[in-house]
């Protein structure tokens, strides 16, 4: 079983960092650090190559080539899917995306 490469975009890892941050001024430190080290596993299960993704039902989005794939119901990861590398160009509230 083969993975590809994973390649996080500057937007999306300031997403991330941003949300992180949130949530440890909170003063929930090691919450903020749970959730960044999940959501960075959760990129490595999606880059095996067995799995293909579906394009985004957002026609923007669709039209890019971009591949939608929900986080926990509250988030969405927006990618672009290759045969050697995962790049994760946006992780965005499910709010703010067609499905």
């Amino acid at each position: 079983m083969g993975f590809r490469k994973i390649v996080v975009k500057k937007s999306a890892a300031e997403s991330i960092a941003a949300i992180a941050w949130y949530i440890e001024s909170k003063g929930l430190v090691a919450t903020a650090e749970k959730f960044s080290d999940n959501l960075y596993d959760y990129f490595s299960r999606l880059a095996n190559n067995i799995k293909s993704y579906a394009l985004c039902r957002d026609t923007t989005r669709a039209t890019l080539g971009y591949k939608c794939v929900p986080y926990k119901k509250k988030y969405t990861i927006v990618f672009i899917e290759m045969p050697k590398e995962l790049i994760i160009c946006e992780f965005i509230s499910s709010k703010m995306i067609y499905w």
